[in-house]
Order: structure tokens, then C-alpha cells, then sequence
């Protein structure tokens, strides 16, 4: 196996049937922890800008002379989304001074309305998908995880709004 396609399937999730996106998404958890823990908010902040050029490159070299780019074992574009999707538990858990887990309802709504959004690819998520390039494959889920990140601020003021915290 190559770097890149090591890489680009998640150091194998992406191999994993069935289902690889959900899979690649799983393995985007711990990673993500590990991440926040390292650095906090920052840090995830930065490396899933970092998942995401790195992923870019590495579909294209994976992907080369094929007419879709968009293949099943391909998951890093999942990492890249579920890390965004996640921006909002690592900066509350950040700005609450817990840990991460403890954000425990953020982590399953992330994980949820991120998958939603990647398998139905409404809107903007669908046109992205469409470009059928590299750049096409990282770019819906990035935005179906900003979508999902969105999911997981207004459930987090809603749900804190109705309990009074």
C-alpha cells in the first residue's frame, strides 16, 4: 500500500465494508480527541485544515487517470468533515475548561447530522459531490461538516436554553 492510499483510506478504515464512510467517520473520533487533547481547539482547528489539503492531494494522486475520483475507500474527505463537524465541542469544552468527552450529546449529534448530510447530500453537499474531482470529493464534506457543526452549535444553545444552563 502506498502512503497516499494509506492516507487517503484512513490507515485503513476506508477498507472496512460495509459502509467505509461510516467507518472512516468512526475512526475520525479518537483521532479527533487526541487531537484536541494535544492542543485544544486550536490544534483540531488547524489540523482539519491540514486533513483537508493533505486529503485533496492525496485523492488526486490516488485517483489519477480514473474518470470519478470518488472512490468508497477514500475516507480522509470523512475525517476532514467530522473533525469540522466537531468544531463546536472542542471550542465549548475549550471555553468550559472540561474535557472533551464530557461533551459527550455534542459528539453524537456531530457524528449523526454529519452522516445525514454526507449519505442524503442536500444542497450545496450534493452540488460538491457533482464536480466529480478531488477538490469535489473533500469539498462535500466539508460542507455537509460545517452543516453538521451548524447542527451542533443551535442544538447546543437550544438544548441549554431549555435547561437553563
Amino acid at each position: 500500500m502506498t502512503a497516499a492510499r494509506l492516507l487517503a483510506t484512513f490507515f485503513g478504515a476506508g477498507l472496512l465494508r460495509p459502509g467505509p464512510g461510516t467507518w472512516g467517520s468512526i475512526a475520525a473520533l479518537p483521532a479527533a480527541y487526541l487531537v484536541h487533547l494535544a492542543g485544544g481547539f486550536a490544534a483540531l482547528a488547524l489540523a482539519t485544515l491540514a486533513v483537508t489539503a493533505l486529503g485533496w492531494w492525496v485523492t488526486a494522486q490516488v485517483t489519477r487517470g480514473l474518470d470519478d475520483p470518488d472512490l468508497s475507500e477514500i475516507v480522509i474527505d470523512e475525517v476532514a468533515g467530522m473533525w469540522l463537524a466537531l468544531w463546536p465541542v472542542s471550542l465549548g469544552a475549550a471555553m468550559q475548561g472540561v474535557d472533551m468527552l464530557a461533551l459527550w450529546p455534542g459528539w453524537v449529534t456531530a457524528f449523526v447530522a454529519f452522516r445525514a448530510f454526507d449519505i442524503l447530500k442536500p444542497g450545496p453537499v450534493g452540488w460538491a459531490d457533482g464536480l466529480h474531482t478531488p477538490f469535489g470529493v473533500m469539498l462535500d464534506d466539508i460542507i455537509a461538516g460545517a452543516l453538521a457543526g451548524l447542527v451542533v452549535a443551535v442544538a447546543a444553545v437550544v438544548f441549554h436554553a431549555a435547561l437553563g444552563l
